[in-house]
This record gives structure tokens, C-alpha cells and sequence, in this order.
């Protein structure tokens, strides 16, 4: 006896049902996305509670040294965070020098340095100009901006850096920011050659990868890195107490050169005060 196949028979009450219920997922997800653009249009003027600035509002003051091989690309930097041109990138002085101004109403001091990483600089010069530093950024830094030109980086210039740094405290590549300078000589792909090469490279590591191109750097994203490395420092600058050896002096040794300090209000120059240096027994 042979059997017989039913036809099949398209039951269109289950076909209605799925296209019903795939309106009503396409229906869902429209009210969704318009409840999530009505909630980001209600919330976009909330983004000025980013008007707690780059600092945390405990925060008064930003205390930053500028340390590299180049005096007139540091002081570059130092102009583009105050917003003015209050230090001469031609005239490298012999001294620290220390400048105040007002960013986002923020205090925040600049100490720049003379060229530490000079090749003939004595270790007795050497830990003046530190000895200096130290005074300037009383009671201790937050950052340190690392402004350097990478063709002229090398291996000399990186040892010496590093011990440098660790003058001030073993936690200086902690709060340290590397600043590279445009090339000289540029091409495509020179940078990242730069990068590359093994000082350079080595410092941004022990750096914790913290590094920015000068090559059209806006303020605001300098200011968004500062605020990061102090946010991941809870806010705490270098204690005073791990470098103060470093400004001890013996009664032979020649004067050191006095530090000067521009102090700036409302973003102008309103005189320069001598600060006697300090010498701790």
C-alpha cells in the first residue's frame, strides 16, 4: 500500500505573527535610538562640568620643569602654556629661571633650566642648577615636561637625563612627560624613526609611554596630558624631602648663579624678583 505525502500547507497566521514581531523590534529600537539622542542633546550642556578645568578643584597651583637639550624649544613650551611670549627662546641663560601665570584659572609655575644635558657640564655645575630647581618648585614639582630634539638625543644625553631626573627622586619618570620636538630635517616616516631609535625609546618607556609631538600641538591636549599624570598621581607633587641633599654645598665651592623669577598677572609681565638660593646644612 503506498503511502501518501500531505501536502504541506503554509500556515500564514505564523508568517504574520514574525513579520508583526519584527515591526515591533524595528518600532523598539527606533524609540531607543531617539531616547538616546534626546538624552545626549539634554546632557551635552553638562559637559562644562568639565569646567573643573585640567586640575582637580583642590588644586590651586601646577608646578612644572622643563628639562631637554634644546633652550629655545623649552621655552616655546613655556610660551604656549602661559600663552605669551615671556621667555626669549634666543637667549639662554645660566640660571633657573622661574615664571607664573594664569591658565584657566589655574596658577601654574614654569621652571626652566639651562642645558643640563650639555656634554662639558661639571657634576659640581650640575647639581647647582639642580640645587636651583629645587628652591624654584619649593615644595616639589608635579610634572616634568622632557622637550627634546630627537636627531640630537643620544645615548650620552639619555644616561644623563635619567640621572638627572633621579636626582630629584626615584618617582621622577612617574610624573614625566616627553616632549618631541620636530625634526629638522623631515620627511615621511622620520618620526616614527626617531621613535624608534633606542634612547629615545628606552626614555618614553620608562616614561610609561607618556609622550607628545610639538609638530601643531594645541594647548587644550597639553593640558589634557598634564591633568592625567597628576590625576595618576592623585595629585601629589615630588616630596620635598627626597631631594634636599641635592642643594648641600660645601663652604669651598664658588657662588651659584641667583635664580630669577618673572611673575605674571593676567598674562603680563609685571617685573622680575631675584630669589636668593638656599643652601641646606
Amino acid at each position: 500500500m503506498s503511502s501518501v505525502t500531505a501536502p504541506k500547507v503554509h500556515d500564514t497566521s505564523t508568517s504574520h505573527l514574525s513579520q508583526r514581531l519584527l515591526q515591533l523590534k524595528d518600532f523598539l529600537l527606533g524609540l531607543q535610538t531617539d531616547s538616546m539622542a534626546a538624552a545626549s542633546d539634554h546632557q551635552f550642556p553638562l559637559r562644562h562640568s568639565s569646567s573643573f578645568g585640567f586640575l582637580p578643584p583642590s588644586m590651586s597651583e601646577l608646578r612644572l620643569v622643563l628639562l631637554g637639550n634644546s633652550w629655545s624649544e623649552r621655552s616655546s613650551v613655556g610660551n604656549l602654556i602661559l600663552g605669551q611670549t615671556q621667555t626669549n627662546p634666543e637667549e639662554e641663560p645660566d640660571t633657573c629661571q622661574r615664571v607664573r601665570g594664569q591658565v584657566e584659572e589655574k596658577e601654574v609655575v614654569l621652571i626652566n633650566t639651562p642645558d643640563l644635558l650639555h656634554p662639558h657640564i661639571s657634576q659640581h655645575k650640575l647639581t647647582q642648577h639642580v640645587g636651583n630647581c629645587v628652591r624654584l618648585s619649593d615644595p616639589g614639582p608635579h610634572v616634568f615636561l622632557l622637550v627634546l630634539q630627537p636627531e640630537d638625543f643620544t645615548e650620552e644625553h639619555r644616561v644623563k637625563l635619567c640621572r638627572i631626573l633621579e636626582l630629584f627622586s626615584d618617582r621622577s619618570f612617574d610624573q614625566s612627560l616627553v616632549l618631541i620636538s620636530t625634526p629638522r630635517e623631515e620627511s615621511s616616516g622620520s618620526m616614527e624613526q626617531y621613535r624608534q631609535h633606542p634612547p629615545l625609546k628606552d626614555l618614553i618607556r620608562k616614561c610609561r609611554y607618556r609622550h607628545l609631538e610639538l609638530k601643531n600641538l594645541e594647548l587644550p591636549e597639553l593640558l589634557k596630558q598634564l591633568g592625567q599624570i597628576v590625576k595618576e598621581n592623585s595629585g601629589e607633587h615630588l616630596s620635598y624631602d627626597v631631594f634636599k641633599d641635592t642643594t648641600i654645598t660645601s663652604p669651598d665651592d664658588p657662588p651659584a648663579p641667583t635664580p630669577k623669577e618673572t611673575v605674571m598677572v593676567e598674562g603680563k609681565d609685571v617685573g622680575k624678583v631675584t630669589c636668593d638660593l638656599v643652601h641646606y646644612q
